[in-house]
């Protein structure tokens, strides 16, 4: 995954995470990306700052990822609203599959089921089994519709 500082042109700045750079250029292009201050969907790469280790302080171990333990309720309202949008373009663009989202994913990416996105549930041991076979997943906070 490639982490990008990225720049609307009304010049909000926000992070993005791409499985890689054609992923970005490919979304980019399409208008998926939408900034979430204001809903620009021009959004362009920032500058970042290379991360180089000091000499002698190399990296030794990835750093765990930052989870947030927060109830749908105590979410700040942009936030919660953004989450709502991202909700609705999955429900509206993607196949539910449910339980059987591991199994699926899986079929798509072997070939054995149309290209397509799809959401569901799995368990962390099926996510992280998809993540080893090099089946890109995400986990998305699941709030509660706009509309009820």
């Amino acid at each position: 995954m490639i982490h990008y500082s990225l720049r609307c042109s009304q010049d909000h700045a926000f992070d993005g995470w791409f499985p890689g750079s054609a992923a970005f250029d490919s979304q980019a292009e399409r208008g998926l990306l939408e900034c979430p201050v204001c809903g620009d969907t021009s959004v362009e790469r920032g500058l970042m700052a290379p991360a180089v280790p000091r000499k002698g302080n190399a990296r030794k171990k990835k750093a765990p990822e930052q989870q947030v333990a927060v109830t749908p309720e105590r979410l700040p309202d942009t936030v919660r609203a953004a989450l709502q949008k991202l909700r609705a373009e999955v429900e509206r663009h993607c196949d539910y599959v449910g339980p059987e989202f591991a199994e699926e994913a899986r079929r798509i990416h072997n070939g054995e089921a149309d290209l397509r996105g799809i959401y569901g549930e799995a368990t962390p041991e099926e996510a992280e089994a998809l993540a080893e076979d090099g089946i890109a997943v995400a986990r998305i906070p699941w709030v509660p519709r706009a509309d009820g």
